[in-house]
């Protein structure tokens, strides 16, 4: 006797959602000014395979699903979460010589063309127009991929993410699988950031152990006070135009491999960390900008952002995608990228990369973005033009540069006096 027949359900999946962490707010509230947008770019000398890129682009997103979320955000935008569809999704905006060619043409500087599209993606703000201009709840995506073509011999892919899914310690892991993944060699894994309640990729204060984040009202208050009236005696690069509204612009900061070992064998022998130097140069080079007398002294402000994965409960794999936001005139990274040129950069014509995030809305006057590539000091400084121009900059990180060169020559320990 034949079985009853049964109806199989064929509702899609729905998808998850998890209203915004307090890092994560801060960061939704920023990003519309224009601070908070990651970029990732990629400089080929290969035609990049599209299936391919789009299949390691899916398998990016099934490995971490908060890389395909949407910002949801509410009419007034005064709240905000994420809405995480069950299936990848990603769309590859792919640009000809002749647009690419009409994308760059305005930029100002010098800079390479590579340089130059890595500047406009900073700077392509998707999330500029807040929900309550229209009076509507707005759901809004939060990765964007493009390929732009300078040149017949060359293409540059960049990744564009909002910062609350992504900081420069996610970026580095998401731009190691990435070019793992566009070999065609990995298959993607198990969607790593579900935890046992279905929730996907938990905000950063959810793993910060008991009492850790304690701290009474009253002293917050304090802190905060603190912060503003401090900041009132700090001094800034001299500004260029305070006024006009602003974008980021990039400069590099790069030591050749004999220079990048003795900065760092003298900051070893020091018992300083790569960060201290670079933040040391760059004040060095702020206060040499200013013609005051010798004995008059002025106070600067640094902030250097660490990565907690390591000290939360439970701790964190380099691979979980967090954020976090600072406001000084630099800003530096405790520890830098080391990265290693190996077979599978050369099978798909890895040139050159630069991963950084805008800073134009509320950031420092420089981010350090900093890799050690090969043995080669390798620095994206990233800045708000026009309050500083590329000129003023460029002059600024030559001095660093000369700087940190000739503090490397006294590694051996001689002091140079």
């Amino acid at each position: 006797m034949a079985e009853p027949h049964k109806e199989r359900n064929t509702e899609a999946p729905e998808p998850m959602a998890r209203p915004v962490g307090g890092t994560e707010y801060s960061w939704c509230k920023a990003v519309p000014t224009g601070t908070g947008i990651t970029v990732l770019a990629l400089l080929l000398s290969k035609h990049p395979n599209i299936q391919l890129l789009r299949t390691a682009l899916n398998n990016l997103q099934n490995n971490h699903p908060i890389l395909r979320s949407k910002l949801h955000s509410s009419a007034d935008a005064k709240t905000f979460s994420f809405i995480t569809p069950p299936e990848p999704h990603i769309l590859i905006q792919q640009c000809d010589i002749s647009s690419t060619s009409q994308t760059i043409s305005d930029k100002t500087g010098a800079g390479s063309p590579f340089q130059l599209i890595l500047e406009h993606e900073l700077n392509r703000n998707t999330w500029t127009n807040p929900s309550h201009q229209s009076n509507t709840n707005s759901d809004s995506n939060l990765f964007y991929v493009s390929i732009y073509t300078p040149s017949e011999t060359q293409w540059v892919v960049t990744l564009r993410l909002h910062t609350s899914i992504c900081d420069r310690a996610s970026a580095v892991a998401v731009s190691k699988e990435l070019l793992r993944l566009m070999t065609g060699r990995d298959e993607g894994g198990i969607e790593k950031e579900y935890d046992r309640k279905g929730e996907v990729s938990l905000g950063i204060e959810e793993f910060i152990p008991s009492g850790k984040a304690n701290k009474p009202f009253w002293a917050r208050g304090v802190d905060m006070l603190g912060y503003s009236l401090n900041s009132l005696r700090l001094s800034n690069i001299s500004f260029v135009d305070a006024d006009s509204p602003r974008f980021s612009q990039v400069l590099r900061l790069q030591l050749n491999r004999d220079e990048t070992a003795r900065l760092v064998e003298g900051c070893k022998s020091r018992g300083i960390k790569l960060c201290g130097a670079l933040a040391a140069a760059g004040l060095i080079a702020a206060r040499s900008t200013k013609y005051f007398p010798s004995h008059q002294r002025e106070k600067y402000a640094v902030v250097t952002l660490v990565d907690c994965r390591s000290i939360l409960e439970p701790v964190l794999s380099d691979d979980y995608l967090a954020s976090s936001l600072r406001t000084a005139v630099i800003s530096v990274f405790e520890d830098p990228i080391v990265d290693e040129t190996n077979k599978l950069h050369q099978e798909i014509g890895l040139e050159d990369y630069i991963g950084c995030s805008s800073v134009h809305g509320v950031g420092p006057s420089i981010a350090i973005f900093d890799t050690i590539r090969d043995g080669w000091l390798d620095c994206a400084c990233v800045y708000p033009s026009p309050l500083h121009s590329r000129e003023q900059l460029q002059q600024l990180i030559d001095d660093m540069k000369k700087i940190l060169v000739e503090g490397g020559s006294f590694g051996d320990g001689e002091t140079g006096e």
